[in-house]
């Protein structure tokens, strides 16, 4: 049977259909024909299909199904099923324990006896060892709050790329294109629109909207279908996926735009608790609504939205992307559903915008309990047109914002974005929905422009130190630069223990270090982000500090690790 089979006519058929349900995802045996348990890989995706027994005239508004799946060691993780059109649901979920795992469905419908109060069985066999998901499983928070780890705690360093419209926008061969290189790239992340947004509702590439309705909506199965595939295609290539549920910058009323702000709460709830079911079983983090403001009266909304999607359910880590340098974890601090701290910089190349990077809130909220990674969700794009000075960012302006917002915080991670391709766009007039960004390169050309291939070299610096150990430690430095030219303002953070610390140079040609703060036999060496070459250092020492000239002109990164 299949989403467009007909609905059985009479009770003797409608027992038959359920019977053959049973049998199918194992909840029941026939003794004379025993059946062969489904058997799944660690971390990796199992589905199983259910048949309601029950017409309703809009499936997706009349039941609820959850559905509980108890480990070996008898853990239990409820998550959402989803209508998948007809008489059709699916529930997708990855094991984190080899061995047998059972499982139960409730469905809001008691009555309905294809969804409700079923079970069935599967085997979790060891993990697959092809891609970094698979061989070290999903993330989750560290148990200290500041960073990311796999399920096997081996620590994740977040290097989050911007395709905002990308996996709507593009062909099955340029997701492809576009993920390949991205990975080349060492990024670790794709964050990626799920709804229609900005303000132009044109939809995906098939110019289908992802509902329709508003006070009673109905997901588009056919537009959902596609982003599976983009979302299994960013697994398959060893990737996160980040999506972003509900775009909700500015506050319409269309709900063809923005649906974060247009929607109802009861259908932004709905809307979004089914994208959770659909992808739960991929490696993912959540981004319940995408670049709006989530202060004062909207962090009301976004509070009760949030407890109605991730309340009572097993997920992955979530977090909000806010617009720009707008700052909601104090109204968001004690919501337990809230995992993570996503933040904008945004566009600007003022004063005020660099040192809101790294004097503003995320410098010193971090202390708050209880903990959460910090991430920079969008520095300033490379290539657009900056607020102020209406010149196109810099490769070097995206550099100073990218590791300042590393060091200004517990390292966990940090994103990049690309003027061209978080709007997919043609490379010929200025996209309509963000008018005054300029006129950008090409998706395809975007992706090589000169700060993106240096992101490799940021990739491959931190995760060859034990990035999670740092901490801000401004008390290393004898002379702040930053005080006069906010452009020159030095970060540093130490290890927790003290063995190692790390400070980014933007301009100035030097760094003085307080000698009573430097390591036990301390070895000194300078890193260049813009070749991921390694230079020696030499110090001089005046008075209390040493001061350690760079090797040339142009940003760099010191390293300061305690001597064998």
């Amino acid at each position: 049977m299949n989403a467009n089979s007909a609905r059985p006519t009479s009770p003797l058929r409608a027992l038959i259909c359920c019977t053959l349900l049973i049998a199918f995802v194992g909840c029941y045996t026939p003794p004379d024909r025993p059946q062969k348990m489904t058997m799944v890989s660690k971390w990796e995706r199992f589905e199983a299909v259910f048949y309601s027994t029950t017409s309703y005239s809009n499936p997706f508004q009349s039941v609820d199904l959850t559905v509980k799946f108890i480990a070996p060691d008898g853990e239990r993780f409820v998550v959402p099923a989803f209508w998948n059109g007809g008489y059709e649901w699916r529930v997708r979920f990855a094991p984190v324990l080899a061995g047998p795992w059972r499982y139960e469905t409730t469905c809001s419908d008691a009555s309905n006896r294809g969804l409700h109060g079923l079970t069935g069985e599967f085997l979790c066999t060891a993990p697959l060892t092809e891609t970094a998901f698979s061989t070290h499983g999903p993330v989750k928070v560290a148990r200290n709050g500041h960073y990311l780890i796999h399920d096997d705690l081996k620590p994740f360093f977040w290097l989050g790329d911007t395709a905002w419209n990308g996996a709507l926008k593009s062909t099955p061969e340029d997701w492809k294109t576009y993920l390949d290189t991205r990975k080349e790239q060492k990024f670790t992340t794709i964050k990626w629109v799920a709804t229609q947004w900005r303000a132009a509702p044109d939809g995906d590439i098939n110019g289908m909207l992802a509902f329709g309705g508003k006070d009673e909506i109905k997901p588009n199965l056919e537009y959902f279908n596609r982003l599976d595939q983009k979302a299994a295609a960013v697994a398959n290539a060893g990737l996160l996926n980040a999506p972003v549920l509900l775009w909700s910058i500015g506050g319409g009323s269309n709900p063809d735009i923005n649906p974060g702000f247009s929607l109802p709460e009861d259908q932004a709830i709905k809307l979004a608790r089914y994208m959770v079911a659909r992808w739960q079983a991929f490696p993912v983090v959540w981004i319940l609504p995408g670049d709006g403001d989530y202060r004062g009266k909207n962090a009301e909304r976004w509070k009760r939205i949030g407890r109605g999607v991730f309340g009572d359910i097993h997920h992955a880590p979530t977090m909000l992307h806010p617009g720009g340098q707008n700052w909601n974890l104090p109204e968001f601090l004690n919501e337990n559903w809230l995992d993570m701290i996503g933040y904008q910089s945004g566009h600007g190349d003022s004063d005020d915008t660099f040192r809101w990077i790294y004097d503003g809130p995320p410098a010193t909220d971090w202390k708050l309990s209880p903990a959460r990674p910090f991430i920079n969700l969008e520095p300033c794009y490379e290539n657009h047109m900056a607020y102020q000075s209406k010149k196109p960012h810099p490769a070097s302006n995206v550099r100073n914002a990218m590791y300042w917002s590393l060091l200004n915080a517990p390292t966990a991670g940090v994103s990049y974005g690309g003027h061209g391709v978080w709007g997919w766009d043609n490379g010929v007039t200025e996209p309509v929905d963000h008018k005054g960004s300029g006129i950008p390169l090409a998706w395809n050309k975007s992706l090589k422009m000169e700060a993106a291939g240096q992101v490799s070299h940021l990739y491959d610096f931190f995760t060859k130190i034990d990035f999670w150990k740092l901490r801000p430690a401004p008390e290393m430095l004898s002379k702040q630069p930053g005080i006069d030219s906010a452009k020159k303002h030095i970060s540093i953070s130490r290890s927790e223990d003290g063995s190692f610390a790390v400070a980014y140079v933007p301009e100035d040609r030097s760094i003085e270090i307080q000698l009573d703060q430097l390591p036990t036999r301390p070895q000194i060496s300078w890193f260049n982000p813009r070749t991921g070459e390694t230079s020696a250092s030499v110090g001089v020492v005046t008075g209390s500090a040493l001061q350690l000239p760079t090797p040339a002109e142009g940003d760099w990164l010191l390293l300061i690790r305690t001597g064998r």
